[in-house]
């Protein structure tokens, strides 16, 4: 793996593609974890004398209205209160301004260029990979840090195409996300995963995928109802992903004793936080109920099936998080991990939003940033932003 070390930045303008993709609102910004993740390998090559130049992305920009509320103006604020120094500003995303601040630059400078995807307001150049685009964003610089771990399973003119032009590596933060995902490449065993959130059709090629190398696959939250209707189990009104029951016997049929399914459920007639709760078996389910959560017998299950294991990999809540009453399964499982001792990889976006909540993120051997990367990565796709790299 090319990483920045292996480049010389000293006195070097230095591109880094980061993921200031933050939460905005009325202006403000609400979660920084992101602009925090890419300090380190900003702060390198500001120690390390060089001319840095920032790209990021912000949000969607499909017309003119997303161009204000998608400006990367608060993020260069935050940046220059973090780096404790001036940050320039860029609000073009090229021409002759941004040029004349690139020529400006002196060693230790920073400068952070608009939202690249105001580049996709005239044809989407910076989503499509635009190969002019690439080229001149290219043309401001000497070398290139990929950083933006949450981006790389895209092909975008930021990445992909500006990695075409120069000497290219990636920063530390994805340095350490390629590293401990690295893991599920050839894992130790017992290998076990656990997959929750809502719909199997999200999680076809993270079971293709990980079904050889696991020794057990724990299914919970929304989509582990689709497995029990498969197996001929009456789920009431519960989350149903009917054009994937047969993808669901089918592994059933073929991995029998891989799959571990519930065995208990917290159902509730009404989808919402107030109505009361009851915990029944999974062949108890009446007509007009709905599980919004795994049961007590079911945690006890996983414990079991997790407590010899030398790596757990877990994509997806168990219930329905966003719920104060059907949150406690998956924070008692996290808890569970954490206190044994058990290295576990949580595989991006909501369980891993789920471990912050409940003060466990940083407690885990490896909380991964990227949402869509992280699940490609699981699926055992190529990714084009380290392809590029590669």
């Amino acid at each position: 793996m090319k990483t920045l070390l292996d480049l010389d930045v000293n006195n070097k303008k230095v591109i880094i593609r980061c993921d200031f993709n933050v939460p905005l609102k009325d202006g403000k910004i609400t979660d920084d974890t992101r602009i925090v993740a890419a300090l380190p390998t900003i702060k390198y090559c500001l120690d390390n004398n060089a001319k840095v130049i920032l790209l990021s992305h912000l949000g969607r920009v499909k017309e003119e209205a997303d161009l204000a509320k998608n400006d990367l103006s608060p993020v260069a604020e935050r940046l220059s209160e973090l780096l404790e120094q001036d940050i320039l500003f860029s609000t073009e995303t090229r021409g002759q301004e941004l040029e004349d601040a690139v020529q400006m630059l002196q060693p230790k400078d920073v400068l952070l260029i608009q939202n690249t995807r105001y580049e996709d307001l005239d044809g989407n150049k910076e989503s499509s990979n635009d190969e002019e685009l690439g080229a001149y964003w290219a043309s401001l610089g000497d070398v290139f840090i990929n950083d933006a771990f949450g981006t790389i399973h895209r092909a975008h003119a930021s990445n992909c195409g500006i990695a075409s032009h120069l000497p290219s590596a990636f920063g530390f933060l994805i340095e350490k996300e390629l590293t401990a995902l690295s893991e599920l490449d050839n894992p130790e065993h017992p290998f076990v995963v656990i997959l929750g959130g809502a719909k199997v059709s999200d999680k076809i090629g993270v079971i293709e995928n990980l079904v050889t190398k696991a020794d057990k696959i724990l299914i919970g939250g929304g989509m582990a109802f689709t497995f029990l209707k498969a197996k001929g189990l009456e789920i009431g009104k519960s989350l149903l992903d009917e054009e994937n029951i047969e993808f669901c016997k089918k592994v059933l049929t073929d991995y029998p004793d891989k799959i571990v399914l519930p065995i208990d459920v917290a159902v509730t007639n009404e989808y919402t936080d107030d109505e009361e709760y009851r915990t029944k078996s999974i062949e108890e389910i009446a007509t007009d109920e709905m599980g919004l959560d795994i049961g007590p017998k079911t945690e006890e299950l996983f414990e079991k099936e997790t407590a010899s294991a030398k790596i757990v990999v877990w994509n997806g809540p168990l219930g329905v998080y966003e719920f104060s009453k059907y949150k406690k399964h998956t924070d008692k499982l996290l808890a569970y991990l954490v206190n044994n001792n058990i290295k576990t990889i949580l595989g991006g976006g909501d369980i891993v939003a789920a471990a912050a909540n409940a003060g466990y993120k940083d407690k885990v051997y490896h909380a991964s940033t990227g949402g869509g990367a992280t699940l490609e990565y699981m699926e055992g796709k190529k990714l084009p932003g380290i392809e590029a790299i590669k």
